[in-house]
């Protein structure tokens, strides 16, 4: 005798179901994007009047920014390489301003040191 499950070898949602019983699928279109490495994505979005087309879209290659005019491809973002906590005093200040921020500072600590 068999395990006795009756639902064997099935899965909820299972059987003869066709769009009668799931309803009609909206409307899609297809809209071609490319990147700068020429990969073409065609994702599918509703086709009604109020939805709009995003300009850009990652292309799921590279990850690049992709757009709709193929001969003109989104450039790929500018990243900046990652700047210690030193590196932005420097921007801020000069040499001879830390010079004098430093002296300034010594000379605080040797007041309440007594030196």
């Amino acid at each position: 005798m068999a395990g006795g499950n009756a639902i064997r070898g099935s899965r909820v949602g299972a059987g003869p179901m066709g769009e009668a019983e799931r309803g009609d699928a909206a409307p899609r279109r297809r809209v071609s994007y490319w990147c700068a490495n020429a990969h073409e994505t065609q994702p599918s979005f509703a086709f009604d009047s109020g939805s709009e087309v995003p300009e850009t879209w990652d292309c799921p290659r590279c990850g690049l920014p992709a757009g709709q005019d193929q001969a003109n491809p989104p450039q790929a973002p500018k990243t900046e390489p990652y700047k210690t906590h030193l590196a932005y005093v420097k921007e801020r200040r000069s040499e001879s301003d830390g010079k004098a921020i430093l002296e300034a500072a010594l000379a605080k600590h040797r007041a309440k040191r007594g030196l």
